[in-house]
C-alpha cells in the first residue's frame, strides 16, 4: 500500500507547508536526509496554547502531538517533492525530538510524544520506527504546548 493510500484510509488530508514565524525554513535537505524544522500544535489554524499538568491532560497533549505529525507530513511531503521524490521514497523516519510545555512536576512527555510516534508508525509501517527523545520544557513559542522536529531518510 502506498504512504499516500495509507494516509487516506486514516482520513488524513496534508496540509500545505506552514509561512515560518521567524528566521527559519522549514525544511533542509543535505545528502539523502531531511530535517524539519520544529513544528508548534496548532487547532483550529492557531497555535494550541497550553502546559502539561497544568492546563492540559497527557490525553490531549498526545492529541496535539498527533496533530503536530500531520503537520510535519505535509512539510515532509514539500521536502520531498522539492527532492522530486514523493512520500513513497522515503526511506527511514530517522529520528523524532519533542518539545513539551510542561509543569516541573509533569513526567509524562513520553506519552505526549506517542501521539506523533504512534500516527507516523501507522503511516509508513516499520520505516517509521525511529529514535526519539522527549522533553519537558518550561514554555514554546507562542504558548504552544507542543513543538516537535523530525528527521528522515529518503532514497
Amino acid at each position: 500500500m502506498s504512504i499516500y493510500d495509507q494516509l487516506s484510509r486514516l482520513g488524513i488530508v496534508l496540509p500545505p507547508v506552514s509561512v515560518p514565524a521567524a528566521a527559519y525554513v522549514p525544511f533542509v535537505q543535505t545528502g539523502h536526509l531531511i530535517f524539519l524544522s520544529g513544528h508548534i500544535a496548532k487547532q483550529g489554524g492557531k497555535p494550541w496554547v497550553g502546559q502539561l499538568g497544568l492546563t492540559m491532560t497527557t490525553d490531549e497533549g498526545k492529541a496535539a502531538a498527533r496533530a503536530v505529525a500531520v503537520d510535519l507530513l505535509g512539510t515532509l511531503a514539500a521536502a520531498c517533492l522539492a527532492a522530486g521524490k514523493d512520500l513513497n521514497h522515503v526511506k527511514r523516519i530517522v529520528k523524532v525530538l519533542s518539545l513539551v510545555n510542561s509543569t516541573p512536576t509533569y513526567t509524562e512527555q513520553h506519552l505526549v510524544t506517542n501521539g506523533c510516534s504512534e500516527l507516523i508508525g501507522e503511516v509508513f509501517g516499520p520505516v517509521g520506527a525511529h529514535a526519539r527523545s522527549a522533553f519537558g520544557v518550561a514554555q514554546l513559542p507562542l504558548g504552544a504546548c507542543v513543538e516537535i522536529e523530525l528527521i528522515a531518510e529518503i532514497e
